[in-house]
C-alpha cells in the first residue's frame, strides 16, 4: 500500500522539499545571498539562477553549496571560521549570511508542510515502519518541531549531527547510512525519499533498497538520471498507485 518493495523495512526522508515547503525558503535565501555577493564584486555579474541552485547547492551542506557555486564562477574564498559574521568575505561568512536569512523567514512565517507528504508519513507509521529525517539543514530539529510531525519521526540526522560526527554531505551517502543505522537497518532494507539531485545520487551511492525522487520543480528526468527508481510529484501518489 506504500508503493515500496516488500523488502523495505524503514524510510529515510529528506526534509526541505520532501516533507516541508521550506525548500523555497532556502532557494530564495541562497539567491539573495549570492546575488548581493556577486553584485558587490561586479555589478554586471550574471545573477544566481534556478539552474545554479539545482546544480550546485540543493541538498548540500551550506559550506559545500558556497564552495561549489562560487567555483562555477571562478571565485575562490578563504574558508574562514565559525565566528565569521554574515558580512565576512569567506566561505563561512557567506554561509552564515544565508542561514541568517532562513532563520528570519522561519521565525516570521513558520513552516508549511505538504499535505500529501503528511498523509504518506502517517501511512508509513501505521504500517509499522520506522522513520528517519535526513537533512543537510542545521535547522532540522526546529523545522520538524514547527511542522508538527515530531511524533512521527524516530531519528533525525541533520546538519548539526553531520558536523559533529564528521559525515560527508550529499551526494556522499554518509548521512543516509547514518539514518539507516539509527533505525537498526541495512541500506538494502531502507527507502530514500529525496527532491534534490544530490540527495538521489546519495541514495543510489549508498545502495539503498529503493530511491524515490520527489519532483517539485520539473526535474523528473534529472532525478531519474541521478538514480531514482521512481519519480512522483507528491508522495501521496505512491498511495494512490496502490488504491
Amino acid at each position: 500500500m506504500l508503493g515500496l518493495p516488500e523488502t523495505i523495512r524503514g524510510c529515510l526522508f529528506d526534509l526541505d522539499g520532501v516533507l516541508t515547503r521550506t525548500a523555497t525558503v532556502h532557494q530564495a535565501a541562497w539567491k539573495r545571498t549570492f546575488d548581493e555577493f556577486l553584485r558587490a564584486r561586479d555589478p554586471q555579474a550574471p545573477e544566481f539562477t534556478d539552474a545554479d541552485y539545482q546544480r550546485y547547492v540543493d541538498g548540500k551542506p551550506r559550506e559545500d553549496g558556497v564552495r561549489d557555486f562560487l567555483a562555477s564562477r571562478d571565485i575562490d574564498l578563504p574558508e574562514g571560521s565559525d565566528d565569521d559574521g554574515p558580512d565576512a568575505q569567506t566561505v563561512r561568512g557567506v554561509a552564515t549570511r544565508k542561514n541568517d536569512l532562513v532563520q528570519a523567514e522561519l521565525d516570521e512565517h513558520g513552516v508549511d508542510v505538504y499535505d500529501g507528504s503528511m498523509r504518506y508519513l502517517r501511512a508509513v507509521k501505521d504500517a509499522g515502519l520506522p522513520v528517519a529525517v535526513v537533512t543537510a539543514s542545521a535547522n532540522g530539529e526546529k523545522v520538524v518541531a514547527a511542522g508538527g510531525f515530531a511524533d512521527l519521526v524516530d531519528a533525525r540526522i541533520d546538519g548539526v549531527v553531520r558536523a559533529r560526527e564528521g559525515y560527508r554531505g550529499k551526494p556522499a551517502p554518509d548521512t543516509f547510512l547514518a539514518g539507516a543505522r539509527a533505525l537498526g537497518l541495512e541500506p538494502a532494507e531502507a527507502a530514500v525519499f529525496e527532491d534534490a539531485q544530490s540527495g538521489v545520487e546519495a541514495g543510489r551511492a549508498g545502495e539503498f533498497g529503493f530511491v524515490v525522487g520527489v519532483d517539485r520543480v520539473g526535474q523528473a528526468e534529472e532525478l531519474r538520471a541521478h538514480g531514482a527508481d521512481v519519480v512522483v510529484t507528491d508522495l501521496a501518489d505512491l498511495l494512490e498507485d496502490r488504491s
